[in-house]
């Protein structure tokens, strides 16, 4: 991608258009890291770009961007603009075509509002973004009151930038941002969801949700993720602390390979805590029982599923997600499992993903991973068609028997899958024998 942008550096520069990289990219070249977010900045208006490339799709020409295409490789051009208001709190009304210095600051913040011209390996700051680096300090450009006004999604950006680079933000932007914190919900669910996975992706837990709870965000995005902090826990079984201090420790001990759905999985886990929380609730006396939650992953998992309409989660994330939140508590009873309710637990799709929570559930609690570690022994164990069989009969079969369809055939069905999961059943004829002799009257 580098070599594509500057291929269109080079001809803008040559038919004698400034054009130098902008964004993400200069601030992480900056700070020595991987980029893989180039884009763009020219005084070349839209019109003058898509004649001077072969291709280019005009997909934001009304804000001055054309996104021009080189083997395959698009890279987005954008005209130095400044912008008028934002009426929807998210796009400009209009723009006027300017200078670079005005481009600079009609961004969000310093270390995002640098241009570095490859050609003379020259950094232009007109934001004061280099400084920020070295002072490791996020900041919204100018105004931070006007920036927010803009866009409500910069807040959420201030916390993602901080998280992620372990940056401190600057007083006057955070409190702007704690000034307009519950403005964060007139944009869009999809915009905030996909902000909060970057945030996740961060790793940074603990800073990230210290600062979406610092700057009361959480309140209005996860209002039922924020009444997490503060529900306390028996110190027996949790000695970290309350939900929300579980919570982060838990999200610490995922694999940095985690998936998102993972992520967020992890995060809503013990979401159901404060609903049922007996201590809450007046209903246990702290001198003779422990704080409980019963069935707090039931009533989790119909809150997340909530959550994750409202934030508009695909139908495919929301059921993995759901699935995670669900099932936490079923490892208590691994050992205790009949081999065939064993087998259909540890047999349920992207069940890695479930052993990731639970391991980072013990470990950010009591500690104790031995039905982790039986698990996994199964798993090793287990050859996978042992786990996940093809069944001996079908319903056809049951029709051949002389039994009538309906629901008897889902019971007889998954009592003899059940049998064969034991290995109380072998084969096909023993299947067979098995429901002439224990359903030969219920036909």
């Amino acid at each position: 991608m580098e070599e594509q942008a500057l291929e269109i550096i080079r001809t803008l520069q040559r038919h004698g258009h400034e054009a130098y990289y902008a964004g993400g990219y200069v601030r992480d070249r900056i700070l020595g890291l991987e980029s893989h977010d180039i884009d763009v900045a020219t005084s070349a208006s839209p019109d003058e770009v898509e004649k001077l490339f072969e291709k280019t799709l005009a997909v934001g020409k009304a804000f001055g961007v054309i996104v021009v295409v080189i083997d395959g490789v698009e890279i987005e051009v954008a005209t130095f603009r400044t912008d008028s208001t934002y009426s929807d709190g998210r796009r400009p009304d209009s723009v006027a075509f300017s200078s670079k210095e005005e481009d600079a600051k009609r961004r969000d913040l310093t270390i995002n509002g640098m241009f570095y011209d490859p050609i003379f390996n020259e950094v232009l700051d007109f934001v004061g973004g280099r400084e920020d680096i070295r002072n490791r300090i996020i900041r919204l450009i100018g105004d931070p009151e006007a920036r927010i006004a803009e866009d409500k999604l910069r807040m959420l950006r201030v916390v993602r930038f901080a998280a992620r680079l372990d940056f401190t933000i600057d007083s006057g932007t955070l409190e702007a941002v704690r000034r307009h914190s519950s403005e964060i919900t007139q944009i869009s669910a999809e915009r905030i969801a996909d902000e909060l996975q970057k945030i996740l992706r961060t790793g940074h837990y603990r800073t990230a949700m210290g600062l979406l709870f610092d700057t009361e965000l959480m309140k209005h995005i996860l209002p039922e993720v924020y009444v997490m902090k503060g529900c306390e826990q028996p110190a027996d079984y949790h000695p970290e602390g309350d939900v929300l201090v579980h919570t982060i420790k838990a999200l610490e001990n995922l694999p940095e390979t985690a998936s998102d759905e993972l992520r967020m999985g992890t995060l809503l886990h013990d979401v159901g805590k404060p609903a049922t929380s007996s201590l809450l609730s007046g209903s246990v006396d702290r001198n003779e029982d422990r704080i409980r939650f019963n069935r707090h992953e039931l009533v989790g998992k119909d809150i997340s599923r909530e959550i994750l309409k409202r934030l508009k989660f695909s139908n495919e994330f929301t059921d993995r997600v759901l699935e995670l939140v669900g099932n936490h508590m079923k490892f208590m009873h691994v050992k205790e499992m009949r081999t065939s309710r064993l087998k259909r637990f540890i047999g349920m799709p992207g069940f890695e993903e479930h052993m990731a929570l639970h391991r980072a559930d013990c470990l950010a609690s009591h500690g104790n991973i031995d039905n982790y570690e039986f698990v996994k022994e199964k798993l090793e164990t287990y050859e996978p068609e042992e786990i996940r069989p093809v069944r001996i009969i079908t319903g056809k079969d049951l029709l051949k028997l002389g039994f009538t369809a309906g629901p008897l055939f889902k019971t007889i069905l998954t009592d003899v899958e059940d049998r064969q999961l034991d290995g109380a059943v072998k084969n096909r004829e023993e299947a067979l024998e098995y429901v002439m002799e224990t359903y030969q009257t219920a036909g």
